[in-house]
């Protein structure tokens, strides 16, 4: 039976970061696991960004290193394009001409993220899936009948969401027509195999203070699409749990800003040689006591019920995490290995239940990765809904 071609668009390439680059590794080899036919292609036509400078950078020689990179670290080394657009634009990994013979010939393209705004070459695919990561904006653009949202999102076929709560009683935001099939990210258990024996010293996680462009209001309500106005309200954590030790890889704006939260007792790791490499970031998680986290605004405020692939990576490391409610918990349980947050008392509570038992959590993270995680499970899902 010939297998059917699947195709990952997302920005791995453009954004070189190993949290970026493993939440695609968990797509194409999960789908590769499946046994079918999966690429992975970046082709959207942006300046690609240098996580060193800060900036979006003229020279893409790095970034699409960085994607044959992470292909090779996962036996793919040939199955993945990358379309430079600097300097009139240049084809790497597959050429222009091998690209639009994929696109004639796949049966399927998988939009991470929607990283992608597809094109007429893409719409010969006759199935061509939207999977949101960041739930609340597209839902709400739609609402409000944004052109640029309604024509983005009207090239897709199918829509998938990391939102499980949307359209339940509890979550404002809005659903219309557009039929939101739940997902959860997905992970490859295999390449984060647990060391139970490991004893790491700190809390950790990897993450962004603040970001911009995305904030979106909706019946009144201003939803911010950063983290920091959570991570303000909880900062005093090292000084209320002093038994437990803190550590944040995070981006910051300026030097100020650091000295500012490593006042209230974080120790601040810098975030760019961690994210650098897959081995790197792996390497971070698996020598983390647990992850402390919390999520996005409009996560929390609309109750999406999304969850963390950065989290889910910790997880399947048997490593336990403490993150904020944004009613997923109605969906993954909590109390064993992970737990959720509303406030004070949640967080100190977990952080004594994970220390009085630590190899007990550790194993019931790993557990809750295989029971509600697992690629093979969550991505079989996708495919026999869109008829795959």
């Amino acid at each position: 039976m010939t297998k059917k071609t699947v195709l990952v668009l997302h920005f791995a390439g453009q954004m070189p970061l190993a949290g970026i680059a493993w939440q695609a590794v968990n797509y194409v080899v999960g789908l590769t696991r499946l046994g079918y036919d999966a690429w992975y292609v970046e082709d959207n036509g942006v300046n690609p960004y240098s996580p060193r400078e800060n900036a979006l950078v003229w020279d893409s020689t790095f970034n699409r290193g960085f994607v044959e990179a992470m292909m090779e670290r996962h036996g793919l080394g040939h199955r993945w394009a990358y379309w430079d657009p600097i300097k009139g634009g240049s084809y790497h990994g597959l050429d222009r001409d091998g690209l639009y013979a994929l696109y004639a010939k796949a049966d399927a393209i998988f939009n991470l993220c929607g990283a992608t705004r597809l094109r007429d070459e893409h719409l010969r695919c006759p199935v061509r899936v939207y999977v949101e990561t960041d739930p609340g904006y597209e839902q709400i653009r739609l609402y409000d009948k944004d052109p640029i949202a309604l024509d983005y999102l009207g090239a897709h076929t199918h829509f998938f969401t990391y939102g499980e709560n949307l359209g339940a009683p509890d979550c404002p935001l809005p659903v219309g027509d557009t039929v939101w099939h739940k997902t959860r990210p997905p992970v490859v258990l295999d390449l984060w195999q647990p060391d139970f024996a490991r004893r790491p010293t700190h809390y950790t996680s990897v993450a962004t203070w603040q970001n911009k462009g995305k904030d979106i209001a909706h019946k009144g309500q201003l939803y911010r699409w950063s983290k920091h106005v959570n991570f303000e309200r909880f900062l005093d954590l090292p000084k209320r749990a002093p038994h437990a030790l803190f550590r944040l890889a995070m981006m910051t704006p300026n030097r100020k800003l650091n000295a500012m939260i490593a006042s209230h007792g974080w120790e601040l790791a810098d975030p760019v040689p961690i994210s650098e490499t897959m081995e790197r970031y792996a390497e971070f998680i698996h020598d983390s006591r647990a992850e402390f986290t919390v999520a996005k605004d409009v996560y929390v405020r609309a109750r999406c019920g999304w969850s963390s692939d950065r989290s889910v990576t910790y997880l399947a490391a048997g490593r336990p995490v403490i993150t904020q409610g944004t009613a997923a918990d109605k969906y993954v349980p909590g109390g064993r290995g992970l737990f959720y947050f509303d406030d004070w008392d949640d967080i100190l509570a977990a952080i004594d239940a994970i220390e009085s038992d630590y190899a007990h959590h550790c194993r019931a993270a790993r557990d809750i990765a295989e029971a509600y995680f697992a690629s093979d499970r969550l991505l079989r899902a996708m495919t026999e809904t869109v008829g795959l």
